[in-house]
C-alpha cells in the first residue's frame, strides 16, 4: 500500500475497462493512537484506512473526523464516543462504532473516509502527502471473468498497474507469506515428530511383549500375523488421535478461514490494483 500511487487519470482508465463495475480508492496510514485515560506513552497501534466505499461489515463511510474501530482495540481501552489522537501531530478522530475482524499487519484498524485519511497523513507524514485525487490503491468490483478483467486492466494502463487477486493481495501484505511458510514448516516438523513418537512407542511395546510373542509363535502363530497385529494397533491409535486432533483443529481454524476470505467477503471484489 505505502509505495503505491494511483492518480485520477489512471483510475479512470481502470474504470473504463470492460467488465469493471465499480472502482474505489483506498489508503492506509499506520500510526500510534493516544487513548483517553491511558498514560502518555501507552499508545495503541492503529492502521487507519481511508475508503471511498464502505466495505462489508462497515455500516457506511464515516463523516470526516470520525471512524469505525476494530473491536480488538477495546483491549487498548478504546470505547465508542472517544476521540483518539493519532500520530505525533495528535490528529483527533472520533470512534463512532466497532467492526470485527479487520486487523491489518498485526494492528487494530480504523475505517474512515478518504478525507480523514488524507488529513492524518498530511499532519503526521507530510513527506508522504499525496496530490489531490491520488490514492494508494484501488478496489475493483468486476463482472464476468475476473482473471480476464484483471489482465485487461493492466493492459489498459500499459503495465503501470499490477492487478492482484484477493489471495495474492493478502500474500502481498508484509509478513503474511513468511508467516504462512513458517507455520507450514512447523506443521510439517510436528507431523514428522508425531510419527517418530508413535514408532518409538510401539517399538518399546513390542520389546516388552517379546515373551508373549514367543509363546504365540510356539503355539503356531505366524510372524506376519503378529506383525499385522502390531501395525493394526498403531493404525487404530493413530486414527483415533487424528480424529480428535482434526476435530479440535477444525474448531480452532474456523476463525482463521474467516480471516483468509475476509477481504473478499467484505468488499465483494475480485482484484486489488496497485501502481508499479
Amino acid at each position: 500500500f505505502v509505495r503505491s500511487r494511483i492518480d485520477p487519470a489512471l483510475a479512470e482508465r481502470v474504470h473504463a475497462v470492460p467488465g469493471v463495475v465499480e472502482v474505489g480508492g483506498i489508503g492506509v496510514a499506520q500510526v500510534g493512537a493516544r487513548v483517553p485515560g491511558n498514560g502518555p506513552r501507552e499508545l495503541a497501534s492503529v492502521a487507519l484506512f481511508g475508503v471511498e466505499f464502505a466495505p462489508r461489515g462497515v455500516p457506511r463511510v464515516p463523516e470526516t473526523g470520525t471512524a469505525y474501530a476494530d473491536r480488538s482495540l477495546r483491549s487498548d481501552g478504546v470505547r465508542v464516543g472517544q476521540t483518539l489522537l493519532l500520530g505525533p501531530a495528535r490528529t483527533p478522530v472520533q470512534v463512532i462504532g466497532f467492526v470485527d475482524d479487520t486487523n491489518y499487519s498485526g494492528q487494530g484498524s480504523m475505517w474512515a473516509s478518504l478525507d480523514t485519511w488524507r488529513t492524518v497523513l498530511r499532519e503526521n507524514r507530510p513527506q508522504e502527502v499525496l496530490a489531490p485525487g491520488v490514492v494508494q490503491s484501488l478496489l475493483v468490483r468486476v463482472e464476468g471473468s475476473a482473471s480476464a478483467t484483471g489482465t485487461a486492466i493492466d493492459a489498459a494502463t500499459d503495465g503501470a498497474t499490477r492487478s492482484l487477486t484477493i489471495a495474492e493481495a493478502i500474500d502481498a501484505v508484509p509478513g503474511v507469506k513468511q508467516q504462512r511458510s513458517t507455520f507450514t514448516s512447523i506443521i510439517g516438523v510436528t507431523g514428522f515428530i508425531a510419527l517418530v513418537v508413535i514408532a518409538l512407542f510401539f517399538t518399546l511395546l513390542t520389546v516388552e511383549r517379546v515373551a508373549l510373542y514367543g509363546v504365540l509363535k510356539a503355539v503356531g502363530a505366524r510372524s506376519r500375523t503378529l506383525f499385522a497385529g502390531v501395525v493394526l494397533q498403531a493404525v487404530v491409535v493413530s486414527a483415533v488421535a487424528a480424529v480428535i486432533a482434526s476435530a479440535a483443529g477444525l474448531v480452532l481454524d474456523v476463525r482463521s478461514e474467516e480471516h483468509t476470505s475476509e477481504l473478499q467477503s467484505r468488499f465483494g471484489i475480485s482484484y486489488a490494483v496497485f501502481c508499479l
